[in-house]
């Protein structure tokens, strides 16, 4: 089995992508949050926000983005908080339509499930 791109990336360039930053406070992100592009790459922009913003045209899922990136997801959580930051993004949380709320367990097994199907 060969390593996956995470397992290959240097701690160093984790560090230098976020800044040193670690999420701390509020964290209005989950893993099946829908993140919406509301605005279009600036000049100068980091690299990983203008991915970000041109794959968040149509919703995504954090969890996807971090796949696309192939960034951990705490990682992705930081660059997305700078974009909602900045007004550049929004946040979408699936609605439960019908039913109660899901369990974080049952929501992790949905995010399993849906991560198998990729």
């Amino acid at each position: 089995m060969s390593p996956r791109s995470i397992d290959r990336e240097s701690p160093d360039r984790l560090y230098t992508v976020t800044g040193g930053r670690t999420f701390g406070g509020d964290d209005p992100f989950d893993l099946v949050s829908l993140i919406v592009s509301e605005r279009e790459p600036a000049p100068g922009m980091q690299s990983e926000h203008v991915k970000i913003l041109r794959g968040c045209r149509s919703p995504m899922a954090v969890v996807e983005i971090s796949s696309e990136l192939g960034l951990p997801v705490s990682v992705v959580k930081i660059l997305l908080r700078d974009l909602l930051d900045t007004g550049s993004i929004a946040v979408r949380r699936p609605a439960a339509v019908g039913r109660a709320p899901l369990s974080d367990h049952d929501m992790l097994k949905q995010v399993l499930v849906g991560l198998q199907k990729l």
